[in-house]
């Protein structure tokens, strides 16, 4: 007669499922540390509450439009930021112009300081402390109090 041979247990495949699990927490633990302590992809504050008020940017942006001003943001050859403001007709819109450089990936902000450059013209040092992009939020008060709201972004060295 033949003994019957017991089965090989081997003690260290309980181990493997315990080890596995511990790799999982030890990852996961890891993605919770960098998703914490990186960007968190935020650049605009009260988000939820600007998206319920989306009608009033709805009708802002008629009321820009019906104004008919045109803007135009370069850099100059001296390293300033030049802003032409004109009308329907391309003629120079006559005001003043307040505004900010924004960098949008870390919400630095940058103010300038614009000064008259001839009738609808405008100038302001560009006091960039990093390169990279940046975006210019500017307020043109022309004539009647009239506000003119304008944006771009801009790569700066």
């Amino acid at each position: 007669m033949t003994a019957l041979a017991t089965p090989r247990r081997s003690g260290w495949i309980p181990w493997v499922f315990v080890g596995g699990m511990l790799l999982v927490i030890a990852v996961n633990g890891v993605l919770i540390v960098l998703a914490l302590t990186t960007f968190t992809g935020v650049t605009e504050g009260q988000a939820y509450d600007r998206g319920l008020a989306y009608n009033d940017v709805l009708a802002e942006n008629a009321r820009q439009a019906a104004l008919g001003w045109q803007g135009e943001i370069r850099r100059a050859g001296d390293g300033s930021l030049a802003v032409a403001i004109t009308d329907r007709d391309g003629r120079p819109v006559p005001g003043t112009l307040r505004g900010l450089l924004l960098r949008p990936l870390e919400g630095t902000t940058q103010p300038l300081v614009f000064t008259a450059d001839g009738e609808g013209r405008f100038r302001a040092a560009l006091p960039v402390p990093q390169p990279g992009q940046w975006e210019a939020r500017l307020v043109m008060t022309g004539p009647a109090g009239r506000e003119f709201d304008l944006r771009r972004r801009l790569v700066l060295p």
